[in-house]
């Protein structure tokens, strides 16, 4: 059955669709002919919107079944009681593997298959024999090519999403195309390695925990940069004969892409390549976080809200 979204219910309308539960109690009836029995509260959610939900009968026993975070397949009807209410008839947890995170987390404007076409584009480019064996080595990996394509690349400041981790990353490799183009010193086939794994420390930073990005305890303590740094030295080290002086200006760039180190960086760039990414990585960021701004629209007199990470309010133009 087709996914049924909380923005599109209305009174009347009978549901079997999966909602993500966001809260869960049980409570006493106040109707003296069921005194000691209790019905289950809910609040229900999905990337649209979210409603209350209760259960009058078999609430102990439906409220066992499930948790908050846990995504439950709902039968019922939604009626209107201080606003819209789905009363609920039966639930039943949907195992992780068949959930689709996208009904749940807001996801990439960009189709998956299209940035994944692209990213066998931009790995073809590569030219460097031993850079070709390295990307190999990550991208043709079933498990890591999955993570990468899920993963979001913030948790609130830029490319926030699923799939916003690929998104940026392409992103970083057309600006990084770009300026190879300008500047002949610039070896395109290591800029795009750059591009690639700049940032894929962030597959271990951040997990999706319900509707929201959190930060893992790894993530805390070393940050993507660190771990980042990490998989590639584990990677390789397994990769007989991998050029150390290449190694070794690859593993800046990614130490280096924050580009200050009061901005994370624990070195600053201090090569043609680290400089150039360091720029098309900011530049990514920046632009990314324009566009989630100015796509909130026009709040007064063709002004956007004030952003408080970009530290200004946008002029979108005055309506015709």
């Amino acid at each position: 059955m087709e996914k049924q979204f909380v923005a599109g219910l209305k009174v009347g309308d009978i549901v079997c669709s999966e909602f993500l539960v966001t809260e869960k109690s049980l409570a006493a009836f106040a109707q003296p002919n069921r005194a000691g029995e209790q019905f289950l509260r809910l609040q229900l959610a999905d990337v649209s919107g979210s409603i209350k939900a209760v259960a009058w009968e078999r609430g102990p026993e439906l409220a066992g079944k499930i948790a908050v975070g846990d995504v439950v397949r709902v039968q019922g009807e939604v009626t209107n009681f201080k606003g819209l209410q789905l009363v609920v008839a039966d639930l039943s947890v949907v195992e992780p593997e068949s959930i689709k995170k996208e009904y749940f987390l807001k996801t990439s404007p960009r189709p998956r298959e299209e940035m994944l076409k692209e990213l066998q584009s931009v790995l073809l480019t590569v030219t460097e024999p031993a850079l070709q064996d390295l990307l190999a080595a990550f991208f043709d990996d079933e498990a890591f090519l999955r993570a990468y394509t899920e993963a979001p690349a913030a948790r609130s400041v830029h490319h926030n999403y699923v799939g916003g981790l690929l998104e940026h990353s392409l992103e970083v490799a057309a600006l990084c195309g770009h300026f190879a183009s300008l500047y002949r010193q610039l070896d395109l086939s290591l800029l795009l390695a750059g591009a690639l794994l700049h940032d894929i420390g962030k597959i271990e930073e951040y997990e999706i925990k319900g509707l929201t990005i959190e930060v893992t305890t790894r993530g805390k303590l070393h940050g993507h940069i660190m771990i980042g740094a990490e998989m590639l030295a584990q990677k390789i080290k397994k990769l007989a004969g991998f050029p150390e002086a290449l190694y070794l200006e690859l593993l800046h760039m990614i130490l280096a892409h924050h580009g200050q180190k009061e901005w994370g960086s624990p070195v600053v760039p201090r090569t043609f390549a680290a400089y150039a990414l360091f720029h098309a990585d900011l530049t990514s960021a920046r632009l990314n976080q324009f566009a989630q701004a100015t796509g909130k629209g026009a709040k007064d007199n063709g002004w956007t809200e004030w952003d408080r990470l970009l530290e200004r309010d946008i002029f979108l133009g005055l309506a015709e």
